[in-house]
């Protein structure tokens, strides 16, 4: 559970910083400068469900043909995962689901910030 809530105040704080300093832009706000801007809500949609669903194919294809099987790696990247238990499973997929929300969060917000930056200068 540690790991979890780490994740989340990392997160957090990175947006807020990210907030504080370009304000709407880091949202894909102000588009009407003609900035290139990335949508952080479809990003963060996309990426999630990308994450999820790979996560999903990754278990079948483990239980098919398990001479291939990586979960001993996903233990490291997925804390509390273990597998082939239905807490473990659905532990892995939650985190996949926020490791996309965590993706977009700061490269999102990063590329707003740094384009809304570039075209000022």
């Amino acid at each position: 559970m540690m790991p979890i809530i780490y994740f989340t105040t990392v997160a957090a704080i990175l947006f807020l910083a990210l907030r504080m300093m370009c304000g709407a832009c880091v949202m894909g706000g102000n588009t009407e400068t003609g900035r290139a801007h990335l949508p952080i809500m479809p990003l963060g949609w996309a990426l999630s469900l990308f994450l999820a669903l790979t996560y999903v194919v990754c278990v079948v294809f483990d239980l098919i043909f398990p001479g291939y099987a990586m979960y001993e790696v996903w233990s490291g990247l997925l804390p509390g995962f273990i597998w082939l238990t239905p807490v473990g499973f659905i532990i892995g997929l939650v985190e996949s689901f926020l490791y996309g929300w965590y993706a977009a969060l700061i490269f999102g917000g990063l590329f707003n910030a740094i384009s809304g930056r570039g075209a000022e200068a």
